[in-house]
């Protein structure tokens, strides 16, 4: 009979039966260079999907900032203000001219306020994205888990027949021995018996 307890297989031992003859080895699992193949990939689809993660993250910031910066009307001359746009340009070069933007007011050293939309839906689709690669490294991350736990399993599994294989050894080294042991007891006992049953040899009559 086998039991499972907290995912690791333990087996009963009928008694009077010698450890490991006739037990239900429960079958190896899969492949482990197998296991390690899977995981090795899982770990770098993550990693991948972590560094895309972190560049949306990066690409929202800059669209926000520059998003800001064109809607308060900062000075483009300051150099923190000229850094921004030219990185807000990069960002924006697939989605620029979808939306013609919205001049709002002047600031108070003469530039125009600015409330591009461009900018807005830019950020919703950037959000969207990073939204689908957070689901992805959570998936990934679960994958990860569950090929740990059938490996920790298979481990275990291993670890079980090892320890059924050693019982079985030993086992029959005992009863080789035992059998030894009364074989020569047997041999003695007989010796003996023939011993002191023989007839006491009798001189011929001359």
């Amino acid at each position: 009979m086998t039991n499972y307890q907290s995912g690791i297989p333990t087996t009963a031992v009928p008694s009077g039966t010698v450890p490991g003859a006739g037990v239900a080895v429960p079958p190896p699992g899969p492949d482990r260079h197998e296991h390690n193949v899977k995981r090795g990939s899982l770990w770098v689809a993550r990693g991948v999907s972590y560094l895309v993660y972190a560049y949306l993250l990066i690409v929202e910031a800059i669209l926000l900032m520059g998003f800001l910066l064109l809607l308060f009307g900062a000075n483009p001359s300051s150099s923190f203000v000229e850094w921004a746009y030219r990185n807000l340009e990069r960002a924006m070069r697939p989605f620029r001219g979808i939306f013609a933007p919205v001049e709002i007011g002047t600031a108070g050293n003469d530039v125009p306020a600015i409330f591009d939309t461009s900018i807005v839906f830019a950020m919703i689709v950037y959000a969207i994205i990073a939204i689908a690669v957070s689901a992805l490294i959570s998936w990934l991350t679960s994958l990860l888990h569950k090929v740990d736990r059938e490996t920790a399993f298979q481990e275990a599994q291993e670890r079980h027949q090892r320890e059924l294989q050693a019982m079985s050894d030993r086992a029959t080294i005992i009863e080789a021995q035992n059998a030894a042991t009364r074989a020569a007891a047997a041999a003695a006992a007989a010796q003996e018996a023939g011993r002191y049953t023989a007839p006491p040899a009798t001189e011929p009559d001359l």
